[in-house]
Order: structure tokens, then C-alpha cells, then sequence
């Protein structure tokens, strides 16, 4: 991929897929915000200025993460594991700073976050506003919870074996992501100007929504079975009475010992398989026309990930578990599914 490719899948697709995750924490940024200048806590600065601060820092952080991955390769990878931890973490910050945004309880206070008090005095003595600190914060913080499309173009910056190219790359990519949270960020601190009150409420319900759907993502990466998607399918099914034999219908199709799953824009092809257990198992990944979230291919339960970028392929092998069951694979951000029937 040149970097003219590069920048514009991060303009029309990274921004759209990472926002539904990374926009979190641009909202809670906003809501902050909004929230101090109501208590009169904050000099107004303008509508771009804590925006373009949370995306200057991200930036800077993905710029310096990209040097990092091109210099030293795969050993900066997150494992699995971390990512569901820091998942997790973001959602409950963010759960909290809804609910300090709400006046809930006092103790939510701590869920804002506010500058060191040196620093405070330091800006407040070159007389300018500290809702730098916060923005800028949060902003770098995003690199702990890639989307599907980050981390492909972060594998990228890895295969390149180059500093500067992986810095390049990860810069570029951002870069492009940036005019969709700039304007979906700036019309949001213009609502707010009109109106203040109901806009606290809406950014309050709206960045429990995204925490719920972080903790939930990152349950599903785990390998647990108790995600919102599997506990609505039980009252589905507890409602019909051929659901499970509905289902086990499906699965008719012999067991094999290799595939190919073909990822394109609307998921995996097949999204479901038979193996038996206790075999050898080999997938083929061959990406044709995923370019979101689909990128990132992960079965939890095995404790296995792969990114594929858009025109790639990658293998994946493993020892089926020796008891029947139905083992998910997904990609990073659980918007797409399928699952491997062990028989």
C-alpha cells in the first residue's frame, strides 16, 4: 500500500469504523468540557480548540507508536489478554464520567480528569485555559483500543521494518481519520451551545452506550459466553420452540481439517464450520474487500488473532478441543461473527 492508499482508508473507512469505538472518549472529552464551562470553571477558547487538541494528541501518539512498531516489529503487539483488560478499563472510565457528568454522586468526581496542580499553575500563569490538559489526554489515550483498520494499518507498520515508514504510515492513516471526529466532534460543541442542559443528558446517555458497547466487545474477546448478543439469543429462543434444532440444521455439513474463510466488506465467508475434535486444524485467511473491522480476525476461546489487511492472506492452525461445542470467531470489535461447530 503507498501512503496516498493509506490515507485514504483511513479517510473513508478508518474514521467511520474507529469512531464507533474511539469516539468515545472524544464525546467524553466534549462532555467534560461543556460541563466545566457551564460551572463557569473554564475561559471559552472556541468550539475547535479541545478537538483539535484530542486529535493533535492522538497524532503524536500514533506517529511515535508507529517509529515504535517499525523499529522493534511484532515484540509491541498487544496480546490478547491486554486488550480485553484495557477495553474493559476505558468502558468503566467511561461509565464513571457519565455519571459524574449526571452529578450521580460525589465519588464520580474522580472519573474527570483535571490537570496536576503544577500544571494548572502554570498555565493559569501564561493566562491560558487548562482544557488543554484533558483533550489531550484522552486523545493519546486511543491508542490503547484500536479499531479493526488501525490494527491492520498498525501490522503494516510492523511488516514495514522501517522507523520512519512506520511512522509515516501510522501518520498518515490518523491523518486521514481526522476530518470525521474534527466535524462530528465540532457539531456536538455547538449543540451544546444551544442547548447546554439537555446536551449533558444526551452526551451522559450517549457515552454509556459506547462503554457498553467497549465492555461488551471485550467480553466477547475474552471468550465468554455472556455478551448481549448471546443473552438475547437465549429469550429468542426460549420463545421458539425449534430454535436449537433450527440451528443444528445448519450444521449438517462434514467436518474438515482445512478451510478457507474469505473476508470481504460484509464479514466472513463461510461463517460457519464443522471440525472434529480433537483434529489438526488449518484456516486459510484470505482478505477480499474487508477493509474495516473485518481486518482483524480473532477466535477467544483458542486464544488466537490474526490481521489481515485488504489483499492479504494469513494462516491460522490449531488442536480442536477435545469436547463438542460451538466456538465463535469474530473480528476485533465483534460487529462480525461466525462459528466453528466442534462435533
Amino acid at each position: 500500500m503507498n501512503l496516498w492508499t493509506i490515507f485514504l482508508t483511513g479517510l473513508f473507512t478508518g474514521g467511520l469504523t474507529c469512531l464507533a469505538v474511539q469516539g468515545g472518549l472524544l464525546a467524553t472529552t466534549i462532555a467534560q468540557r461543556e460541563s466545566q464551562k457551564l460551572e463557569g470553571d473554564l475561559k471559552r477558547t472556541g468550539h475547535a480548540f479541545p478537538i483539535l487538541s484530542f486529535l493533535v494528541a492522538k497524532l503524536v501518539a500514533y506517529t511515535i507508536l508507529g517509529f515504535l512498531l517499525g523499529s522493534l516489529g511484532s515484540v509491541l503487539q498487544l496480546s490478547l489478554k491486554t486488550t480485553v483488560i484495557l477495553q474493559i478499563g476505558v468502558g468503566i472510565f467511561m461509565i464513571g464520567t457519565a455519571l459524574a457528568i449526571l452529578d450521580v454522586h460525589p465519588i464520580f468526581r474522580y472519573f474527570i480528569i483535571q490537570p496536576p496542580r503544577f500544571l494548572t499553575r502554570i498555565i493559569r500563569r501564561e493566562s491560558k485555559s487548562k482544557d488543554l490538559f484533558a483533550p489531550a489526554i484522552l486523545g493519546a489515550f486511543t491508542i490503547f483500543i484500536p479499531c479493526g483498520t488501525t490494527q491492520a494499518m498498525m501490522a503494516l507498520a510492523i511488516a514495514s521494518g522501517n522507523a520512519i515508514l512506520g511512522a509515516t504510515i501510522l501518520f498518515v492513516f490518523v491523518l486521514g481519520t481526522s476530518p470525521v471526529f474534527f466535524t462530528l466532534g465540532y457539531f456536538a460543541t455547538r449543540m451544546g451551545d444551544f442547548f447546554s442542559g439537555k446536551f449533558m443528558k444526551a452526551a451522559a446517555l450517549a457515552i454509556i452506550m459506547l462503554a457498553i458497547f467497549n465492555i461488551n466487545s471485550a467480553v466477547a474477546l475474552s471468550g465468554s459466553d455472556l455478551t448481549l448478543e448471546n443473552l438475547g439469543n437465549k429469550v429468542y429462543c426460549s420463545m421458539i420452540a425449534f430454535c436449537d434444532k433450527d440451528h443444528v440444521a445448519g450444521l449438517v455439513a462434514p467436518p474438515v481439517s482445512e478451510a478457507t474463510i474469505t473476508i470481504n466488506s460484509k464479514g466472513y465467508v463461510p461463517n460457519r464450520l464443522s471440525i472434529a475434535r480433537g483434529s489438526q486444524v488449518t484456516l486459510h485467511l484470505k482478505n477480499d474487500g474487508g477493509n474495516g473491522c473485518q481486518q482483524s480476525f480473532v477466535i477467544p476461546k483458542l486464544g488466537l488473532s490474526k490481521v489481515v489487511p485488504n489483499g492479504n492472506q494469513a494462516t491460522l492452525q490449531f488442536t480442536a478441543p477435545s469436547e463438542a461445542g460451538t466456538i465463535p470467531f469474530m473480528c476485533g470489535m465483534n460487529m462480525y461473527r461466525g462459528e466453528i461447530e466442534v462435533i
